[in-house]
């Protein structure tokens, strides 16, 4: 089943009469991002649209997290900066060190979708790891928790108010067990082989100026070549359909 660019696949988040859940698209760009030398990690498109790809659900209740390496609950302590309510605070709920959301509301996917729920794209944070996991949210009748998995004993990690701890996905049912995995030689295909190997070479033009020089190429300088970003093929023509920005729509209130 194709989807055309305008049609509507319905997501929807059901909610309880409490907590209204922090559902917001994805960013585009990170802090530790724009912090690179001259933003360099912002011109790094499959990065860029990775970020875009979900929406996110966002932590309403900020705490600090330590885990002494145990496998009880009570080995992991999360400390509120206030009293937490509404249900959907994290709790330590299995043990090992996983800390856990609830998520207060319950999602429906188009007949057919999955949803991915997984951590925030490029957002690394020392001493937790997201865990992921597959939902079949087109027929499921109940909630589910979001967890993160505490790597470092005795190290304190915090969880800001506001601060995405998971990222939702929906993606088509049997889509990778459709792929047909093949190896080729890349000889076999001329053309894609010329236009790999003058790209190899301008890769490593640019890597002896930008690393072996000493500066730090400014995005749109010379030394950075963009042809990936502008979606331009070896031979200097435009692939058509390149996309170099998700638009993801937010989720729309409930009727009042």
């Amino acid at each position: 089943m194709s989807i055309d660019e305008d049609e509507s696949l319905e997501f929807v988040a059901y909610i309880g009469p409490t907590v209204v859940p922090d559902i917001v698209a994805a960013e585009r760009s990170h802090e530790w991002m724009v912090k690179t030398g001259g933003s360099f990690a912002n011109r790094c498109l499959p990065l860029l649209m990775a970020n875009e790809s979900g929406w996110w659900l966002r932590n309403r209740h900020a705490f600090t997290a330590t885990w002494n390496g145990g496998p009880r609950k009570d080995d992991l302590t999360l400390e509120f900066d206030s009293v937490a309510g509404g249900g959907d605070a994290a709790i330590s709920g299995f043990g090992y060190g996983i800390i856990s959301w609830p998520i207060p509301c319950v999602f429906r996917t188009p007949p057919g979708f999955d949803l991915l729920v997984r951590g925030p794209a490029n957002l690394p944070k020392d001493g937790a790891t997201a865990l992921e996991g597959l939902v079949a949210t087109d027929w499921i009748e109940a909630t589910f928790t979001m967890n993160w998995k505490m790597t470092r004993p005795g190290l304190p990690v915090r969880f800001e108010r506001g601060e995405p701890f998971a990222m939702l996905v929906p993606q088509r049912r049997l889509d990778l067990e459709h792929c047909q995995p093949t190896v080729r030689a890349l000889s076999d295909e001329p053309q894609l082989q010329d236009h790999v190997r003058q790209w190899l070479a301008r890769r490593r033009r640019e890597h002896v100026r930008t690393f072996v020089g000493e500066h730090v190429p400014e995005i749109g300088g010379t030394v950075w070549d963009g042809t990936y970003m502008r979606g331009e093929r070896g031979d200097g023509s435009q692939f058509e359909d390149h996309r170099v920005r998700r638009k993801l729509r937010p989720f729309a209130p409930p009727p009042s």
